[in-house]
């Protein structure tokens, strides 16, 4: 099963929509299109998850060397607008310890640093 994936700009970042189940299937997919909007410039990224139904350590795998990549650029990534589900598996992983998870797009956009 594909991702449905799309990218915005945002306010200080890049929005990037995630729809679908995010596993060792789709999870390539994901990590070519982030390859693709930090090529394109963007240090700063939202994930918004209110679309993803399912995922599991192959995503959160993607969802680890980007934060750590985006870090390395001093730059960020957080995930916003995760189901309940989704939100267990980042609990239960400490996935959530490390990546900040906002309720909501718009809160993980307030939450990002001003462009320098």
């Amino acid at each position: 099963m594909d991702l449905q994936l799309s990218a915005r700009v945002g306010r200080a970042c890049a929005v990037v929509r995630v729809g679908g189940q995010l596993d060792m299937d789709t999870a390539a997919e994901l990590d070519g299109f982030l390859q693709q909007v930090a090529d394109g410039g963007a240090l700063r990224v939202v994930l918004d998850f209110a679309d993803v139904s399912f995922l599991d350590s192959s995503g959160l795998g993607v969802l680890m060397v980007w934060f750590k990549e985006l870090r390395a650029r001093d730059g960020r990534l957080c995930v916003a607008a995760v189901q309940k589900m989704v939100a267990y598996v980042l609990q239960v992983s400490a996935v959530d310890r490390v990546l900040d998870v906002y309720d909501t797009v718009e809160a993980a956009e307030a939450g990002m640093p001003p462009v320098a």
